[in-house]
């Protein structure tokens, strides 16, 4: 007896699906669990993680904060780059800040606890504590001396042309003193909470003012990664934390820089990426040869 073509097309369909259960359901599965019991292997199975004392103090592949209870860095440990992942460091909250080149202008509220920095303020204020915590310039283009965004809001009186009118620097508050004095010679003034200055007509000017070119402090003490996960700074930004370390631990700055040579990473393959300094690692391989005083 010949079965119905509609019945032998849905038992094909079935003998499919069980093949196929078995094959990616069941045995491709657990022969990835198997090989991840191989010895050598079994710890990256199990996420890198890292061990002090017999406790269990992190993974080697996430990043994490070395911060007291008010989250102020702990001098004697090298610290991370920031992290945008929900708190920071959070694996559930993995992702990048959605602030863009463009994101120059805080938003000011009139309660302080709605106000929200841009990108641009961010960066200046990193920069700025990453200088005064390891002893250097902490300068960045487009930055004030107090670490916001140098920007001005400039009122023409015909719109976008003729005189200056009033000008603003739209991310300092009072008790703040303007960066500049004066443009064009006009008095500047400091933001009014709540004003929004790009919707009366301003022009947005940031100015570069006189920090160097280069800034000493590299470009991953003051921005995320797109993980914010990044377990990884780079050899410049460890390089301007050995003193401090070296310094709060009591010991020999070259012994510091070769602990960090010791941690830091080549290229992928010679050329893909670049060198990295794996922090947590870091800071195990310093509390066993220089433990805390």
């Amino acid at each position: 007896m010949r079965l119905p073509n509609w019945l032998t097309r849905h038992l094909a369909a079935l003998r499919a699906l069980l093949v196929f259960t078995v094959l990616l359901g069941l045995a491709y599965p657990l022969a990835l669990v198997a090989v991840g019991r191989i010895p050598g292997l079994d710890a990256h199975a199990d996420g890198s993680l890292l061990t002090a004392n017999g406790r269990t103090v992190g993974s080697a592949l996430i990043g994490q904060s070395f911060t007291d209870t008010d989250g102020n860095p702990v001098p004697r440990y090298f610290q991370s780059r920031p992290s945008a992942a929900g708190d920071g460091y959070d694996p559930t909250s993995t992702g990048a800040g959605n602030l863009g080149p463009e994101s120059v202008i805080d938003t000011i509220a009139t309660d302080p606890a709605d106000s929200t920095p841009s990108l641009l303020t961010q960066v200046c204020a990193r920069s700025r504590a990453v200088g005064e915590l390891d002893g250097v310039d902490g300068r960045r283009p487009y930055c004030t001396p107090d670490g916001v965004g140098a920007v001005l809001a400039v009122f023409h009186r015909d719109g976008l042309a003729g005189p200056v009118t009033r000008v603003v620097s739209v991310n300092q508050t009072a008790p703040a003193i303007p960066f500049v004095a004066s443009w064009q010679g006009v008095p500047v003034r400091v933001a009014e909470p709540g004003e929004d200055y790009v919707a009366a007509g301003a022009v947005i000017v940031p100015v570069r003012g006189d920090a160097p070119a280069e800034p000493a402090v590299p470009a991953d003490a003051v921005t995320a990664s797109g993980s914010g996960l990044d377990p990884h700074i780079s050899p410049a930004y460890a390089r301007i934390q050995v003193a401090r370390v070296a310094r709060e631990r009591g010991a020999d700055p070259a012994e510091v820089r070769r602990l960090v040579a010791e941690h830091t990473t080549g290229r992928v393959l010679g050329f893909l990426g670049a060198p990295a300094v794996n922090v947590l690692e870091l800071n195990l391989a310093l509390d066993e040869r220089f433990p805390a005083r």
